[in-house]
């Protein structure tokens, strides 16, 4: 470290801790105004249910000081510290630590001349429900001669037959995929009785059942779950079979309860007892759960949308939706036509291509496109990458990393980044459009994480599809769709008539709500509204602003009803503060929810 080096983080420190001791005394004094002022005009703060026990961003001093009105007597939060800071280009970079009244916290801050830029605050842990890891963590062994003695596996057995028979869990989980096992763990943790159920017989089977060149598109250090990170040795890009395998021990070794072959046939909400009865057939076996909180785990999504197209019921071939699709070895010689151009259409047009299938691509609207290698270097590898590790980057700092900058700035940040991807891969972007296939970067040139969290659709991430449409190996008809269907071909909408031996409907998601309408009901579905998205007026994510995703991970109008999904990286972080706002319910805390989100659409 130079003199200059050493002299600018000793500087960044002190600016970081005056501000903080500041800070602390306008709350400890409750002099709301002060504490705002602490903050530029249109600063921002964060709050991971830390101080509004909600997922809600305070955007400008006026918000600040109506949430610190409604929070600072219940929070209660104080003894502030700093663990770190840095000088980034000018702003004040620091990792803080603090507490409230039931909780420890920890959180990020930026500084720019001695005023906060953003504030990140989340809770880490209940001061009094602490969970049993590190110097906290069960003996294990019961030392000494007990007649009476009762083995680990005596009490998982005791535990698996009575769960869900003569004793209710306080929470069930509908869900068994990376989100709903990784909660089911967080929960375990912290002394929860919870139920995971799955359609599937075994945990990591809805990867399994996917088509066979299934890869994970993220990279290995995106997609930890929580507690048990994926060894040194684990591929860059999991294939498909592998996380299910994963997933499948990583359920075993954390003690979820699982049960495969499990349907959720409805779900009511009795308010007067304040529970959830919920029917359910495991296995063929009819029985009723009665849970205090329920959680619909199913992804980011909801149900499949199959268009309604004419001369559907009259196709002699065979059609589905992508989420069914088996793979591509059944259509070797076989004309296929996948409508859609997003994630899931490029990976089936490859498969069917290598297995000798004859496919065509029909893009409707335009697509934003990345390089794999691209987004690996240009985009995640600060936070997500072997260099970011042999840097001292740990995969929690890099989640409150990325969690730190609101949703409002975030484009900000990110529109520079996509700039120059679009440079770097110029001519291969060039060939793509050179062979008709329509490209954008967003409705404001802030590539995939924007578009992701907007509308979770219209990109997908180059493992080596769009090689195969610049080389028209996989046939593109752009700018069109599938007007009507005939026994034995599609005809599109501007006239153009194609056999087809297979039409896969790779044509996304509904909104997660849909599950809530399918399992309890359509009137709770619209008390809940649409999940996902955060109002930023673009392409298929209406306002009004939201600057939270919508429903994810907090609080719903609908009491005792929870949305948990996304990606590999979000099911990991937000489980976190999901599971903590679970177990203070359970355990009678004051759990007062600042800013409730209301409900602009309801699908």
């Amino acid at each position: 470290m130079t003199a200059q080096t050493s002299e600018n983080q000793s500087s960044a420190q002190a600016q970081a801790s005056e501000w903080l001791q500041r800070f602390e005394q306008a709350l400890t004094d409750k002099d709301i105004d002060k504490a705002a002022d602490c903050f530029e005009q249109d600063g921002y703060w964060r709050d991971l249910i830390a101080f509004t026990w909600n997922i809600k961003t305070l955007e400008g001093q006026a918000q600040i000081k109506d949430m610190l009105a409604h929070t600072l007597d219940t929070a209660e939060p104080h003894n502030w510290q700093l663990d770190d800071a840095a000088d980034n280009e000018g702003v004040i970079e620091a990792w803080i630590r603090f507490e409230t009244k039931v909780a420890t916290g920890y959180g990020h801050l930026r500084l720019r001349d001695g005023k906060a830029w953003t504030l990140l605050t989340t809770m880490t842990e209940l001061k009094d429900y602490p969970e049993k890891r590190n110097k906290k963590r069960p003996k294990g062994a019961e030392h000494g001669a007990n007649p009476d003695r009762v083995t680990w596996q005596e009490k998982r057995a005791d535990e698996e037959e009575n769960l869900g028979y003569s004793e209710q869990p306080y929470c069930l989980v509908i869900g068994g995929g990376q989100g709903g096992i990784g909660l089911g763990a967080r929960l375990r943790q912290l002394e929860v009785p919870t139920i995971v159920i799955d359609k599937q017989p075994r945990a990591g089977d809805t990867w399994r059942n996917r088509y066979k060149s299934l890869c994970l598109h993220d990279p290995v250090w995106y997609d930890h779950m929580p507690y048990l990170p994926f060894p040194e040795n684990w591929p860059v890009f999991t294939p498909k079979d592998k996380i299910g395998d994963w997933l499948e021990m990583y359920t075993k070794i954390m003690e979820v309860n699982y049960w495969g072959s499990t349907e959720c046939l409805s779900a009511k909400y009795d308010n007067d007892v304040q529970q959830w009865d919920v029917e359910l057939d495991r296995d063929g076996e009819r029985l009723t759960l009665h849970p205090k909180q329920l959680v619909l785990a199913t992804g980011m999504s909801g149900l499949p949308n199959v268009p309604d197209i004419d001369g559907m019921e009259d196709f002699e071939g065979e059609q589905h939706h992508s989420s069914q699709h088996p793979g591509g070895e059944a259509y070797r010689g076989k004309k296929c036509i996948v409508l859609g151009a997003n994630n899931s259409a490029h990976d089936i047009c490859a498969a069917l291509w290598e297995n000798g299938a004859d496919v065509t691509m029909i893009q409707r609207s335009s697509t934003h496109i990345i390089k794999s290698d691209t987004l690996m270097k240009e985009v995640l590898g600060g936070l997500y990458s072997e260099e970011a590790v042999e840097n001292g980057m740990t995969t929690y700092k890099a989640d409150l990393t990325f969690a730190s900058i609101p949703f409002k700035i975030m484009p900000q940040f990110h529109e520079p980044v996509y700039r120059k991807v679009a440079e770097l891969d110029a001519d291969f972007y060039q060939r793509l459009e050179d062979a008709g296939f329509m490209l954008d970067f967003g409705d404001d040139y802030t590539g995939l994480f924007m578009k992701y969290l907007r509308r979770g659709s219209g990109y997908y991430i180059d493992v080596g599809a769009s090689e195969l449409v610049a080389d028209g190996k996989i046939k593109l008809k752009s700018g069109v769709s599938i007007d009507h269907i005939k026994p034995h071909s599609v005809v599109l909408t501007d006239g153009t008539e194609l056999d087809a031996d297979l039409i896969v409907y790779a044509t996304g998601y509904g909104s997660m709500n849909g599950w809530a309408a399918e399992i309890i009901s359509q009137d709770v579905a619209d008390k809940v509204g649409k999940c996902w998205g955060m109002g930023s007026d673009t392409t298929k994510d209406p306002g009004p602003w939201e600057g939270e995703l919508r429903n994810m991970w907090k609080p719903t109008q609908q009491e005792a009803l929870w949305f948990h999904g996304g990606n590999l990286h979000q099911s990991r972080h937000y489980s976190q503060y999901l599971s903590l706002q679970l177990k203070a319910r359970m355990e009678g805390l004051d759990t007062p929810v600042y800013g409730m989100q209301e409900v602009h659409h309801l699908a």
